[in-house]
Parts: C-alpha cells; sequence; structure tokens
C-alpha cells in the first residue's frame, strides 16, 4: 500500500508561507517617502538622521531595538506610560536624557510609524564627487578677449609699420630735393598756443569763469556726498543671509528685531534668538548651497554662532563659555538727527522694505537708500499718513483736514518739515 504524508506537515508549510508571505506584502506596503514627510513634520525638531540633536540620531533605530515594532509603538504614542510602567529600557532612556520625557504622538497610527522607520532604516546616500563642468559661456568669454588682443595687438603693429614707412618715405624726398637742388619750404613761424591765448583777454576772463563755476560745481557734489553711505555693503564676523531667512523662510523682519516696533531703535537681535531656531538646525540642506557659498561655507557659519554662545551641539547643553561678535554696524544716522523705529513702524505702518529695500533678496545685507535729509523730506512730502482706525492720529486728522480742506494728510502737513522734528 502506498503510505501518504502527514497532513499536518502540510498545513505548517502552509502557514509558514502565508506568514513570510504576509510579512513580505507589510515591508513591501511601507512608503519612506511618506515616512519623511511624517519624520520632518513631527520627529524633525528634536531628531536627526545621523546626528545627535535634542533626542538621538534615528538612522537604523529599528535595528538598534532588535526589530522591536510592537516596543517602538508604545513608546512613541506614550513613552511618558511606558516609563511610569517600569520598562527598563524606557527608564534607561529617560535617565539618559536627564528624565526629559519624549513628546507623545497618539495621532500616529501604526502603520505611519512602519513608514517612519522605513525611511529611517534607508542607508545613508554617499556624498557624490562633484565633477567640474567647464563652462561653455565662460570660455567663449576668454576666448573673444583673447581674440580682441590679438587684433588690437596686430592694427598697433600696422600703425607702426606706417608711422615708420611714412619716416623713411619723408627721408627719401628730402634727399631727393637736396640732390637736385631744390629748397624745401620750412613752416611759417607762429606763437606757440599759449603765449596766444595769453594775449586774448576775453578769452582768459571766460575759461576762469567757466573752470571756477566747475570748480564749484564739482566740489559741491563731493562735499554732498560725504556721510552718504548708499551701498555700503561691509562684511559680518558670522555671515547671516537675509535671503535665506526673511525670503526662503519668509521669517518676519519684526521677529528678530523686535525692538523696531517699541523703541527708537531697532536693535541688534540676541545671538539667543538665533538659538532658538538653531538649537536643532546644526547644519543647511544642500539645496541652500549657490554657485558662491557652498554648504560647507553654511555650516560652518552656524558653528561660529555655537562657538559664540558656547553650544555643545553633541551634548546639546551650554558650556558657558561665550565669545563676544563684533558686528559692524551698515545704517548709521548723524547725532543730532532724530529717528524713531516704533513711531515709524507701529504707528505708521511704515513697511521696512520702505527704507532698507528687499531685504529678503539680499544675501548680504548692505544700506538701500541713501538716508539723506532730501530724501526723507521727500518721503514726508509724498507719503500720505496711515489715519483710518488709528487713534493716534484720529483728532488731530479731524482738525487738520478741515484746515487744508483734504481727506488725506501727507506728513508734510501734519508737521513732518518742521527742523525740531528731526534735530535736537
Amino acid at each position: 500500500m502506498k503510505k501518504v504524508g502527514n497532513h499536518k506537515s502540510f498545513l505548517k508549510i502552509f502557514f509558514s508561507l502565508a506568514l513570510s508571505l504576509s510579512f513580505s506584502l507589510s515591508v513591501f506596503a511601507q512608503d519612506p517617502a511618506k515616512g519623511k514627510e511624517l519624520f520632518n513634520a513631527n520627529c524633525a525638531a528634536c531628531h536627526k538622521l545621523d546626528k545627535k540633536s535634542t533626542g538621538p540620531a534615528l538612522r537604523g533605530v529599528l535595528d538598534k531595538y532588535d526589530g522591536d515594532k510592537e516596543w517602538l509603538y508604545k513608546w512613541i504614542k506614550n513613552s511618558g506610560e511606558l516609563v511610569k510602567s517600569g520598562d527598563a529600557q524606557a527608564v534607561k532612556i529617560f535617565e539618559e536624557y536627564n528624565q526629559v520625557p519624549m513628546t507623545a504622538f497618539p495621532q500616529l497610527s501604526n502603520e505611519d510609524i512602519d513608514n517612519i522607520l522605513a525611511y529611517t532604516s534607508e542607508p545613508k546616500a554617499e556624498p557624490v564627487a562633484v565633477v567640474a563642468v567647464v563652462d561653455g559661456g565662460e570660455n567663449s568669454g576668454q576666448s573673444s578677449g583673447l581674440s580682441n588682443n590679438v587684433i588690437l595687438g596686430a592694427l598697433s603693429l600696422v600703425l607702426l609699420m606706417l608711422v615708420v614707412m611714412l619716416f623713411l618715405v619723408n627721408n627719401v624726398l628730402n634727399k631727393i630735393a637736396k640732390a637736385n637742388g631744390l629748397e624745401v619750404e620750412g613752416k611759417e613761424k607762429s606763437l606757440p598756443i599759449w603765449k596766444a591765448f595769453a594775449k586774448n583777454q576775453f578769452l582768459v576772463l571766460v575759461s576762469v569763469i567757466a573752470f571756477l563755476l566747475f570748480a564749484a560745481y564739482f566740489a559741491y557734489g563731493y562735499l554732498m556726498q560725504v556721510g552718504v553711505d548708499q551701498g555700503y555693503e561691509p562684511v559680518q564676523p558670522i555671515h547671516y543671509s537675509h535671503k535665506i531667512h526673511a525670503g526662503d523662510n519668509e521669517i518676519d523682519c519684526k521677529y528678530c528685531h523686535s525692538s523696531a516696533r517699541v523703541s527708537k531703535t531697532s536693535g541688534i537681535p540676541s545671538l539667543n534668538v538665533c538659538m532658538n531656531c538653531h538649537k536643532n538646525i546644526s547644519e543647511v540642506a544642500e539645496t541652500t548651497a549657490t554657485a558662491e557659498y557652498s554648504k560647507e561655507f553654511y555650516d560652518g557659519e552656524i558653528q561660529k554662532l555655537y562657538a559664540a554662545v558656547g553650544w555643545d551641539a553633541e551634548k546639546q547643553e551650554y558650556t558657558g563659555k561665550t565669545q563676544p561678535v563684533k558686528w559692524v554696524r551698515i545704517h548709521n544716522l548723524p547725532d543730532f538727527v532724530y529717528f524713531n523705529h516704533s513711531q515709524h513702524v507701529t504707528v505708521a505702518g511704515v513697511e521696512c522694505q520702505t527704507c532698507h529695500g528687499p531685504v529678503e533678496e539680499m544675501e548680504v545685507m548692505k544700506q538701500f537708500s541713501p538716508l539723506t535729509m532730501g530724501w526723507c523730506v521727500d518721503c514726508h512730502r509724498e507719503t500720505n499718513v496711515k489715519v483710518e482706525d488709528n487713534e493716534y492720529y484720529k483728532k488731530i486728522h479731524e482738525e487738520l483736514s478741515k484746515k487744508y480742506g483734504v481727506d488725506k494728510l501727507t506728513a508734510a502737513q501734519m508737521g513732518g518739515l518742521e527742523c525740531g522734528k528731526c534735530h535736537y
């Protein structure tokens, strides 16, 4: 009789194959791209993939905990509850990070956490060697300049040859004339130009008057530029890109220059304001790099900030060793000029760009406007004061609008041209 195998063994094989298939499907279903979005939205404030931040680096975190997803689900959704339960691994992490509990994320599903783990399990991308590509435009410019130099040199050589030939021809003609007994007529002797000019008194008088006028014009123009530093663009001890901060990241000017709303000056932001973000941002994205400033350059400037405030990025703590930063002042008014930022920013509602230009486009900050008296006076004459819903100007607007018979009032009509308004 033919023997039949044990049917239970077939069931075991079937179930093991089904389990393997389901595991493979679950792995395949994980979406690292979706995990990256979730990581940036929920985890990036405290964690980096390859570097310790407020929390530990998370690349390969699944392998670090031996693939125990169930434990990671509990830890991520509510670490505090896991610590209270006495879980040895949870308590160890809690103690390691100064008993600071991790933020709970009960809104994340197991599928979301799987996607995040899939993203953190991706191998670190190796840096790609940048191959220098020769710019055709630059080479064409160099070759064009070279060809122009060749042409200029050739023309100069031809001109020199013509001069030599004319000199030789003149000598030959003089010798022929001398051999034939001919006398070459010389030029009539005339007074030098300067003597002829000196004898003409009217021409001398007109020339002197013209010279004095031109000299006065240029002297006045030169003196009017004294103290005008429009375009001044100093190099700062720590490079700060307004283009990245105010432009790309859309940080409001008054977040850093908060005193502009309430005081005379806009103030230099404290480095602690910088550290509000840069505790967690120790390097910039690859896309931030430009042809002029590389990623390594920006990362190095952040390290200068850390050195100035005494921040240890590895230990995530302040060392207490600080260094003063000697910022270079860009905008500087004379001592006898009074200007109040709060009066313009808070009361009048003037935008920062009105005086400082498109700072959101400036990689290096510079003085955009001339900041001269004439420039300020023109602004006061042309700018209508924002009086709608402005209690500060309500009473004076009612009285002056009747006086001038207008609905809109300029700063000049409200006394903005009086000397005592701006000068002590």
